[in-house]
């Protein structure tokens, strides 16, 4: 590749980068397969994979983020703090992308946030003589009107600014073939379709690796002072403590075991915004709880332990417990822990924690079932989650809407559902029989296994995000 002179890219997150993979993603192959030094300019707040804290060739610069208490400012300031707030960001990006780090020979920003990252890194492109790609995760307008409504005078002002700006770039990523033909037939902006794909860090995990990983986070599993649940039902300091056993395996000498009474372990990956609907979930959970004691005939009146205690003296049955591990971070997490503990249900248990980004890839490769509940504001992007879930062995269902079959192909990788019914029929038809006679799930798991050995970050970005970052560098644009 023809780098110029200084051999330097900048990635801009106007965002968290331990919550921003595909960016970290981009600076590991720029430093690993463009061979480039590369300065990332974010915020802080959750620390990045080691791989990039470890690399010699990638420079971490963190800004101070804005103060998240603007929700308890009267009504009446908001306009105010919409204005001043990118403001303030305004100065501080330009700070950074001028000041605080070497003149990069390309900026790499991701939108959204469009106002004001793609304003002060086109100022910063042509202050220091950079070129500029936009990576075009969503938009940001279509955001922004969750909150505020399309009708929205700041609405407007955001896509016209995410336009105007966006034509400005030297050339452009993106995450679909929809984003990519709205981009090009509504915005007049051609773009290159780089697709999420996992890194060689998502993979199955390997039955000692579980083990270990469910002794790491049995404290998370099993809260003190919580009330008891399915899973954590006859669990004594004593279990807490032996490294042997886990809720789902067992240690004996040197193997490894999973234990046949084990709950069915789901994922979902959220980051608690209003463009995922947790309630779907929740409601599915309540849906599958009666459904099984309906079908099992259960009594009512023998009460929840009189179950827990069966299955704690090993008893199996046709339906399994599930347990929902919710993991991520963002501004409707409490809400819904207050309506989890709500629930009082017999069979199903959720827990929420944050993970490692080095124990994250471990849990969906040792999960049963990914959930997603994306729903995607502009209709055209992709869940990064299922990504990550697919690298990792693990089969998904997923909310439908208008371009998701670009990622999950029904019946062969996952499922889709437009309702909590749906995900609720689901549940039931994927963990009947479980562990042994589950049909169903075996053949998801069969396919996204298949469908992702030659799917893989390294390559993806080769072929599609090379060539382009390589014509931007060297002025070739023809």
């Amino acid at each position: 590749m023809e780098l110029g002179k200084r051999r330097r890219a900048a990635v801009v997150v106007l965002g968290d980068i331990g919550r921003s993979p595909r960016m970290q993603y981009h600076a590991l192959s720029l430093a690993r397969q463009a061979n480039l030094e590369v300065d990332i300019v974010a915020y802080g707040g959750s620390d990045p994979h080691s791989a990039l804290l470890e690399h010699s060739s990638i420079h971490i610069h963190t800004m101070r983020q804005w103060p998240s208490r603007d929700g308890f400012l009267p009504k009446i300031f908001r306009p105010v703090i919409l204005l001043l707030k990118p403001l303030v960001q305004f100065i501080m990006l330009l700070w950074f992308l001028c000041f605080k780090i070497k003149a990069p020979d390309v900026f790499i920003v991701q939108n959204p946030p469009s106002v004001p990252t793609l304003v002060a890194v086109k100022w910063a492109s042509w202050l220091r003589q950079s070129s500029f790609i936009i990576d075009w995760h969503n938009f940001g307008y279509t955001l922004l009107a969750l909150s505020l409504g399309r009708s929205s005078r700041f609405v407007a002002i955001y896509h016209w600014v995410e336009l105007h700006f966006g034509k400005m770039a030297n050339g452009s990523l993106c995450v679909t073939k929809a984003m990519q033909h709205e981009l090009e037939q509504v915005w007049g902006i051609k773009a290159t379709v780089l697709y999420d794909q996992p890194p060689e860090f998502f993979r199955p995990a390997l039955l000692e690796e579980k083990h270990k990983l469910f002794c790491r986070i049995k404290k998370d599993m099993f809260r003190s002072n919580s009330p008891p649940d399915c899973v954590s039902y006859g669990i004594t300091d004593h279990d807490l403590q032996d490294p042997k056993t886990t809720l789902f395996t067992n240690q004996i000498d040197n193997d490894y075991h999973l234990k046949q009474n084990r709950p069915a372990l789901i994922v979902s990956s959220t980051s608690w915004t209003p463009d995922e609907d947790f309630g779907i979930l929740l409601e599915a959970a309540v849906m599958y709880d009666r459904r099984v004691a309906a079908l099992l005939n259960e009594n009512d009146s023998n009460g929840d332990e009189f179950l827990w205690k069966a299955v704690d003296e090993g008893k199996t049955f046709l339906y399994p417990r599930l347990l929902f591990v919710i993991t991520g971070k963002g501004p409707e997490k409490e809400k819904y822990e207050v309506k989890i503990k709500k629930l009082n249900l017999k069979r199903v248990a959720f827990r929420t924690m944050w993970l490692s980004p080095e124990d994250y890839p471990l849990l969906l490769g040792s999960a049963d079932l990914g959930v997603c509940l994306h729903t995607s504001s502009s209709g055209l992007d992709l869940p990064m989650k299922v990504v990550d879930m697919f690298g990792c062995g693990l089969p998904v269902c997923a909310v439908s809407y208008s371009c998701i079959t670009e990622l999950v192909e029904v019946e062969k990788n996952g499922l889709l559902f437009s309702s909590s019914s749906e995900l609720a029929d689901e549940l039931m038809m994927l963990f009947k029989g479980f562990p042994d006679g589950c049909d169903a799930l075996r053949t998801l798991k069969n396919g996204v296994l298949e469908m992702g050995s030659s799917a893989k970050w390294a390559t993806e970005w080769e072929a599609n995000a090379k060539p382009l970052i390589s014509k931007v560098i060297s002025g070739d644009l023809s």
